[in-house]
């Protein structure tokens, strides 16, 4: 069965974002970022792709969830399909009709989306953000794959924007590159 996995980058005090929604405080250079364009080439947007010269196929996911905050980075930018390589979902109540045609808006429960889609075929499914999707996939997240950058932000948009309740957390594999940059799976014990 699909898993959903929360693949994320966060600050060592765990926050994805400032308040506004940047994230332009993340390291961009140093030997994690071949790792990760390996490891996770789709979860490249479609216009840095092109840029990189990224050709590789899928190797995790094939399905991306995420906010209707997460999606409006790309938008303000013009990016209306951030990655056409996979089937995308956005999850809001306010959008109203998607930007793209091959962008699926869900207003319903997202709960019930991920549920639906972990009992079809296909690679894993990416839970791309932000922190109140998250919060309310909580249940559904079955892997954290976390890339934590040796910062501290103090303040911004965290991991999970509400409470979550108390969950054990495997650690099944780690990395620590020489920029300080560590690249987490935890397996999540509901």
């Amino acid at each position: 069965m699909r898993q959903l996995k929360y693949y994320i980058a966060c600050t060592i005090d765990k926050f994805i974002a400032r308040k506004d929604g940047s994230f332009d405080f993340f390291l961009l250079e140093g030997d994690h970022v071949a790792d990760l364009l390996q490891l996770f080439p789709e979860t490249i947007p479609a216009h840095f792709r092109d840029k990189l010269g990224i050709t590789a196929k899928n190797q995790v996911f094939d399905t991306v969830v995420m906010g209707r905050g997460t999606y409006e980075v790309g938008l303000h930018d013009g990016i209306t399909n951030p990655y056409p390589q996979m089937e995308q979902y956005i999850v809001s109540r306010t959008l109203g009709k998607s930007p793209d045609p091959t962008i699926e808006v869900v207003s319903t429960d997202p709960v019930a989306l991920v549920r639906q889609l972990k009992q079809q075929p296909g690679k894993d499914i990416w839970l791309c953000g932000g922190g109140n999707l998250a919060t309310t996939l909580f249940p559904e997240i079955d892997e954290m794959i976390l890339k934590v950058h040796p910062i501290l932000l103090g303040s911004g948009i965290s991991l999970f924007s509400g409470v979550v309740e108390l969950t054990s957390l495997e650690l099944t594999d780690s990395k620590i590159y020489n920029n300080g940059v560590m690249l987490l799976h935890y397996r999540l014990k509901h």
